[in-house]
């Protein structure tokens, strides 16, 4: 039986870090500041949000909800953004999506400055990624399996490795930072050939498809990796991941959960971020 990859007890180290960086900050007169933009009232939104606040709460960060209507012009978003962007008191910027298909995401994500952009939202700081640079911000997911790898001293190097997605989310950046620490990577995703062939060949693999259960125990090696980052709604209101947990359990030498492993590293990473947002320049 595989042993389990527990995100909650590594996130729980991040966050006593940055409670301990954000009380210094403090003696410094600088109070580390989020400010949430949510567009409407998703009921999946309200329950992130409440987890955000949550964990900003736990963790000595301030945090400022910014609710716009439903029906909000891409104009006036915009002009929003830039009041956040200019407001000094604002350290990091957090905007939930997708947001509704009437704004432009593509001018949107242009907008939001790079230096409070704490889930990696603006195109320069995914291409500082590409550019094997790490001082923007990486985006959260990523991060939170790289921070995993690291924490369970998983060797990764001339490792076969396999990422189902290629998202620009997860899958792409998330493949240049394994390639990083000299993986051998493979990137697939739901028009691949023989998907399942490449998959049970490598040594670590990760569930980035957004897909309810899809990866089973005929895609895993015996005593493979699987890092699961997928969260996903089954047909009976449970959470789950891409990875049907329970049969590859038996099978992988280590696995990650969900709930409970990449998602809790996962706010650490963005709150981590907010922390280095807030530091002086």
């Amino acid at each position: 039986m595989g042993n389990i990859l527990d995100g909650r007890k590594l996130a729980k180290i991040i966050f006593d870090g940055i409670r301990k960086d954000s009380d210094a900050l403090k003696s410094k007169k600088i109070n580390p500041t989020i400010a949430i933009i949510r567009v409407g009232n998703k009921k999946d939104d309200i329950a992130y949000e409440r987890g955000i606040l949550k964990n900003c709460e736990k963790a000595g960060i301030n945090s400022k909800v910014i609710e716009l209507p439903e029906n909000i012009a891409t104009e006036e978003f915009i002009k929003e953004l830039y009041l956040l962007n200019k407001d000094s008191e604002i350290h990091g910027i957090l905007i939930f999506r997708p947001l509704p298909k009437h704004l432009d995401e593509n001018r949107i994500k242009h907008i939001i400055s790079p230096l409070k952009d704490i889930d990696c939202m603006n195109p320069l700081n995914i291409a500082k990624i590409f550019e094997d640079d790490y001082s923007g911000f990486s985006p959260c997911t990523p991060a939170a399996v790289m921070e995993i790898i690291k924490d369970y001293k998983i060797d990764l190097v001339g490792k076969k490795t396999v990422v189902i997605g290629r998202s620009i989310v997860v899958g792409k950046p998330l493949s240049i930072m394994l390639l990083k620490e000299n993986a051998t990577v493979t990137i697939c995703h739901s028009k691949t050939a023989d998907l399942q062939t490449i998959s049970s060949e490598a040594d670590i693999l990760i569930a980035a498809i957004g897909k309810a259960r899809f990866v089973t125990e005929e895609y895993i090696k015996p005593g493979g990796i699987v890092i699961d980052v997928g969260i996903n709604v089954d047909e009976n209101g449970k959470l789950c991941g891409d990875v049907d947990f329970e049969s590859i359990l038996k099978k992988a030498s280590l696995i990650t959960p969900v709930p409970g492993g990449v998602g809790s590293v996962t706010t650490a990473i963005l709150l981590r971020n907010a922390i280095i947002a807030a530091e002086p320049k």
